[in-house]
């Protein structure tokens, strides 16, 4: 935050300020996003997944039906 600040005081351009903004909102929602993501994967993957049938779209053929 310093070093945005001291862009801010020195007189940066614009877009550097603004690069340093969208930087720090940047690590900062990544750092929560993976603070998060053990409790949602957990919550989301925690139950066992049900056993799909499989299912053949194919017609029996005459040697399998004999």
């Amino acid at each position: 935050m310093e070093e945005l600040v001291d862009l801010i005081a020195t007189d940066a351009s614009a877009s550097d300020v603004s690069d340093k903004i969208k930087d720090a909102l940047m690590a900062k929602a990544a750092a929560r996003i993976d603070a998060l993501r053990p409790n949602v994967a957990s919550t989301v993957f925690d139950g066992e997944a049900p056993e799909e049938e499989e299912v053949s779209d194919e017609q029996p053929t005459e040697e399998e039906s004999e």
